[in-house]
């Protein structure tokens, strides 16, 4: 087994609020509703302890969503209240959609205060034997949903201003929350899975993105923001295709994104999707270097079915043809509850989940 992440058997971040969270979201405030989310926080780390996971996040309980609560807190960057952008989801019974608020970049963007320091350290200080795990959206989504008309032209009339700013302002983020003692950090981005739909590729080109080449664009404004990470922390990044109530957008293999994306991606990790179909076959692993880790995300969020331990071996085995066995770890394929919302499942069925995953780790690496 690992004794450093990504571990073999591993988790995205998310998971799902429990009843008494969701109500104390709804009748609480303040220091009220801080207490409830660190009691909440507290027991669901220590049934990830239980289960023996090597890592543990605080399952972003004190978020409404994986990357808008981050993104909101970055100076120069404000919710365009009036104005919202329409996500269309597709599920097996059909489509639903997401509105959130929009972004407006106003003001030059910098780091005002570390984002999450306080709940980083409260996770440090709960954890007993698994290591902190911080989740963060990546500099990509500050772009990826608004473009370029997110970006007030008068505070950036140049967009190579805007892009130096964005990945210093996240250069300082990744040193502030390091001096934290954290070792462990997450880059959530779906942006660079969504690339590899020529669906999202059209319409990233029809509001005037150079959308065949945005993922390089991606790749090197993540680089800056990683150059000077501190001695000792691990970043990886997690790509998925959407997850919202059990929901995606996208779809198509890692093909379009792989050489670029594990040959010149900077980071220690990749959590990638593999669940179903929509992610197409292992064949893009062949990019990944020696020395670079793969967490299969083989399984699935959407629905509480669980799977075969005989089944998932067979899959570990087909992506070692690709990529070293000794490359490869275990988790699912995204988090249970990437929006308070939560995925259509229960709670039993999720740690049910992870639970497999500790124990088809231990039978594959021993």
């Amino acid at each position: 087994m690992r004794t450093s992440p990504p571990f073999r058997a591993d988790h995205v971040g998310s998971l799902l609020r429990p009843q008494s969270l969701l109500s104390a979201r709804e009748n609480l405030t303040g220091d009220e509703l801080r207490a409830a989310e660190d009691a909440a926080i507290q027991e669901v780390v220590r049934r990830q302890e239980e289960i023996g996971l090597q890592s543990a996040t605080d399952g972003e309980f004190r978020r409404a969503s994986w990357h808008m609560d981050f993104i909101y807190r970055l100076g120069g960057i404000g919710q365009a209240t009036d104005e919202h952008i329409t996500v269309r989801f597709h599920n097996e019974k059909g489509d639903i959609e997401f509105t959130p608020a929009a972004l407006r970049v106003h003001d030059r963007i910098k780091l005002n205060e570390p984002v999450f320091a306080d709940d980083f350290t409260f996770l440090r200080d709960t954890v007993t034997s698994a290591v902190p795990k911080l989740t963060i959206p990546s500099p990509s989504m500050v772009h990826y949903r608004g473009g370029p008309a997110a970006i007030d032209p008068e505070v950036y009339p140049d967009v190579e201003e805007f892009w130096r700013d964005l990945s210093a302002a996240y250069a300082e983020q990744v040193r502030r929350i390091g001096a934290l003692g954290c070792t462990y950090l997450q880059f959530d981005d779906t942006s660079l899975a969504y690339l590899n739909d020529p669906a999202q590729r059209a319409e990233l080109a029809s509001r005037g993105d150079d959308a065949e080449h945005m993922h390089l664009r991606y790749i090197k404004q993540i680089n800056a923001a990683l150059a000077a990470k501190p001695a000792g922390m691990t970043i990886t990044t997690h790509m998925c295709r959407g997850n919202f109530r059990s929901s995606w957008a996208a779809s198509g293999s890692y093909d379009f994104v792989a050489e670029a994306l594990f040959g010149e991606l900077k980071v220690d990790g990749f959590f990638l999707e593999y669940d179903d179909e929509r992610s197409g076959g292992f064949e893009p692993l062949r990019y990944v270097p020696k020395g670079k880790m793969v967490v299969l995300g083989l399984v699935t969020t959407k629905h509480g079915g669980l799977e075969s331990k005989d089944t998932l071996k067979r899959r570990i085995d087909e992506a070692a043809k690709f990529v070293d066995l000794d490359q490869i770890c275990l988790s699912p394929q995204c988090g249970f509850s990437s929006t308070v919302e939560g995925n259509e499942l229960t709670a039993d069925q999720q740690f049910a989940k992870l639970r497999l995953i500790v124990e088809t780790a231990q039978e594959v690496w021993g």
